[in-house]
């Protein structure tokens, strides 16, 4: 995530011969304010392949953790009764075939001696009514065949999407019907994180809708977020889908805790550069160089880190001078308290 810092002011060894270290002024920066809530990956493309038509289960392709790509052959189901549907379709698509243009014959016939006068109209109706009829049971015979070969080719199941394999429903030789649930798999080229987020903090996140996901030290941001427009009853918060990049290596699995890190605000802090914080102990402090140059150990209570500057929250005003190097600045203080003793 990047801020918007003011520029860093360093004092360069030659504009003060008696420091041999470089200082940095303390400054009022305006940075994002961030909440850091716990989430639960997901993956986006999660579903469970169930059976589209009535069979024994003859094969199974694949078991559980294995990995298949998209439009790959799962499951086979028999197809002794769909096959049957099918030639019996076919042979009465035949038939229909058959006597739509015995009929279309005799309409032809019937309608060149009507315009000659020969046969009535009511003849001629007659004739174009057999034809009417058997076009449309020629197009339900039509219907009949791709609906039997539709359940034909059910018999076969085939992965939507590559992925893995999480749960296997069914067993060889064991019979289903249509809804049978038969895999259950996911996708991981697409993952999401699902958060909760307090009621307090909801009208920050839907302003800025921005966030990232801390990984290893590591931020990984948002390409967007899907904010449930209803708060859960029982605690006050609501869902927030955190949508990740697709097809990234970021070392995130379906069921991992992440903490996820959401802007809510702009705000103003007292920043000075990390390198300047010294760490001994519990003891937090900083030496600051006054105006006339006279280095002093100060401690201080310090925030959160943005781009290498770090949060003053007490015991240092905006303006005051930090060392950038803490063990010079050290050295210096000791030697220039030797002397003035």
């Amino acid at each position: 995530m990047r801020h918007t810092l003011w520029a860093l002011l360093l004092v360069p060894f030659s504009a003060q011969a008696e420091l041999p270290f470089e200082t940095a002024t303390a400054e009022r920066q305006t940075i994002t304010q961030e909440r850091i809530l716990d989430g639960r990956v997901e993956a986006v493309q999660r579903s469970t392949i169930s059976a589209q038509t009535s069979g024994r289960v003859r094969e199974i392709y694949v078991d559980v953790d294995d990995f298949v790509e998209a439009d790959e052959l799962l499951v086979r189901v028999s197809d002794s009764e769909q096959q049957a549907r099918v030639s019996q379709a076919e042979g009465d698509l035949a038939e229909a075939r058959a006597r739509f243009n015995e009929a279309r014959s005799e309409f032809n016939r019937i309608e060149d001696v009507f315009e000659r006068g020969v046969v009535s109209r009511s003849e001629f109706e007659r004739a174009e009514a057999e034809l009417q009829s058997a076009r449309a049971r020629l197009r339900s015979a039509e219907g009949r065949v791709e609906e039997a070969r539709e359940q034909l080719g059910y018999t076969e199941v085939y992965a939507p999407y590559s992925g893995i394999v999480t749960e296997r429903h069914v067993e060889v030789g064991e019979s289903v019907s249509p809804g049978s649930p038969l895999l259950s798999g996911i996708s991981l080229d697409q993952l999401r994180v699902a958060v909760d987020v307090p009621q307090r903090l909801i009208q920050g996140v839907r302003e800025k809708r921005t966030a990232e996901v801390l990984l290893n030290g590591d931020r990984v941001a948002a390409e967007s977020l899907t904010i449930f427009p209803y708060a859960d009853p029982a605690s006050s918060t609501f869902r927030i889908r955190v949508n990740l990049p697709e097809q990234q290596d970021l070392g995130l699995f379906p069921g991992m805790f992440v903490k996820t890190a959401f802007v809510i605000d702009d705000v103003e802090r007292l920043l000075v550069p990390v390198d300047a914080v010294v760490y001994r102990s519990e003891v937090v402090a900083v030496y600051v160089v006054d105006e006339d140059d006279r280095v002093a150990f100060r401690q201080v209570r310090v925030g959160r880190q943005h781009d290498g500057m770090i949060e003053i929250h007490g015991g240092l005003t905006e303006g005051e001078r930090v060392a950038m190097d803490p063990i010079h600045a050290q050295i210096w203080l000791k030697e220039h308290q030797q002397v003035n003793r």
